[in-house]
């Protein structure tokens, strides 16, 4: 009985990781395409659109929550990088399903100066092909979009290491920018 239930469980957690991996790869955009329009709040409760972006370089990246430890390293680290990503044209947004309020509270104590995005039904995360929906626990994966001023889809970075994700972003964005 207990190796029947043992089948069974082994069974339930590789079909959900299943459903998980299939529906989000699915959803996610390639370098060339458009990339996916969105509306989200901010962390002072603006909404900010794909829209506004136009003209500019777009890092959007995802991660899973704000205020533990690898979500921390990533936003330092964009902060950090700040004033190269500016100089090469670039604006940055973060996106994670936590809300405005908890975004503001991490903006505020780690002096960010970009935007947090409140994808909150996660409906976004799940267009970029970077949710991981559990039923009853959403999270965005640690997925990084470099969007061109065009609005296209310029490069996509897949599981990015929090340590590593800013500086290859920026390199890449130097290079790309200057051609």
């Amino acid at each position: 009985m207990l190796k029947w239930l043992l089948i069974a469980f082994v069974i339930s957690v590789a079909l959900l990781l299943w459903r998980i991996t299939a529906h989000s790869s699915r959803n996610l955009p390639k370098a060339g395409n458009v990339a996916p329009d969105f509306s989200l709040p901010d962390q002072n409760g603006s909404q900010r659109t794909s829209a506004e972006f136009r003209g500019k370089w777009l890092v959007l990246y995802f991660y899973p929550r704000d205020d533990t430890p690898g979500c921390t390293e990533q936003a330092a680290r964009y902060r950090d990088s700040m004033r190269d990503l500016e100089a090469a044209g670039a604006v940055v947004c973060g996106v994670s399903v936590d809300d405005s309020t908890s975004h503001a509270a991490f903006a505020r104590k780690f002096n960010l100066p970009f935007a947090l995005l409140a994808d909150r039904d996660g409906k976004i995360a799940a267009r970029y092909g970077s949710l991981r929906d559990f039923g009853f626990l959403k999270f965005a994966k640690r997925n990084t979009f470099l969007i061109d001023p065009a609005g296209r889809i310029a490069k996509v970075y897949l599981g990015v290491n929090p340590a590593r994700d800013t500086e290859q972003v920026t390199k890449d964005l130097k290079l790309m920018a200057a051609a």
